[in-house]
């Protein structure tokens, strides 16, 4: 599917119908399938009528289904594959997997940073800088991203902690958050089930949600963020690419120091006087 289509989406989404907005999550959900079906086979798949597939892809600024169709086309052609099949057993050279890796990388890298505005950057931090205390989620193979991104923001300001560690207190957890609290979240899909109770009690504690997640996942985080920050995960096989959202979470710290000034530099200090009295780093 269309990166543009599917940001036009995201950007129309609450004010396209309900039949509409079927029709759009059909189409994030199954982005493969606009190059294989026809505007009417989509429609009949969503359970809508063929008139609201004119208007949808007329609302997002498309003169036909046509357009859309060959505007997937070509990106389809200007960039790699998701995955490929692990099991073939053709032996890849070395170099040309390096290379290959390296030039999907750098996409993901560039369209990310591309589509992600300073308006929408600037927001999160807003939100971490008046936080009282900040909070990271990242649950499976996103644990890892949220405990770094815990990190940085943690040298950064104080009150910074990491949620869910220990599967067993999520009520302890939750517990101590408050109003005005922000909670970055990384996450993509198969989501744990328990992630939706947390964010559902997150949202009813007015906790200020940052999402970091992929295109397709930024319409899920709508229900529950205040900010998305969209990132590209594409990958030859062994899952999602994490490149661009570890990337995405280390520019959130950043732009938050932009804003915290002279705070930030001070606790950049103090720690560093820590570590020199602790003598723990060469």
């Amino acid at each position: 599917m269309s990166v543009r289509l599917s940001l036009r989406i995201q950007e129309c989404y609450d004010r396209l119908s309900p039949a509409e907005q079927k029709l759009a999550r059909l189409i994030l959900e199954r982005k493969d399938d606009i190059l294989t079906y026809s505007a009417t086979e989509m429609a009949q798949l969503a359970e809508v009528s063929k008139s609201t597939a004119a208007r949808l892809f007329r609302s997002l600024g498309y003169a036909d289904f046509n357009e859309v169709r060959e505007q997937s086309r070509e990106e389809r052609n200007r960039t790699e594959p998701y995955r490929f099949s692990v099991g073939s057993r053709t032996r890849r050279q070395l170099g040309k997997s390096i290379g290959a890796h390296l030039e999907l990388e750098i996409a993901n890298l560039t369209r990310t940073f591309e589509e992600l505005s300073s308006e929408r950057v600037n927001q999160a931090a807003g939100l971490v800088k008046d936080a009282p205390k900040v909070w990271y989620l990242g649950l499976g193979p996103e644990e890892g991203i949220a405990a770094h991104g815990r990190m940085l923001m943690a040298r950064l300001r104080h009150d910074v902690m990491q949620i869910g560690r220990h599967h067993a207190s999520w009520a302890e957890d939750l517990a101590m958050m408050g109003p005005r609290d922000a909670l970055v979240v990384i996450t993509l899909k198969p989501r744990p089930r328990i992630l939706r109770p947390v964010l559902d009690y997150a949202k009813t504690t007015r906790v200020n949600i940052i999402m970091v997640t992929d295109q397709v996942g930024s319409l899920w985080a709508q229900r529950y963020a205040s900010v998305t920050l969209s990132c590209h995960v594409a990958s030859h096989g062994l899952g999602p690419s994490y490149t661009a959202m570890a990337s995405a979470v280390r520019l959130l710290a950043v732009a938050y120091a932009e804003r915290a000034g002279e705070r930030a530099a001070e606790r950049l200090d103090l720690i560093a006087e820590i570590h020199e009295e602790l003598d723990d780093t060469e």
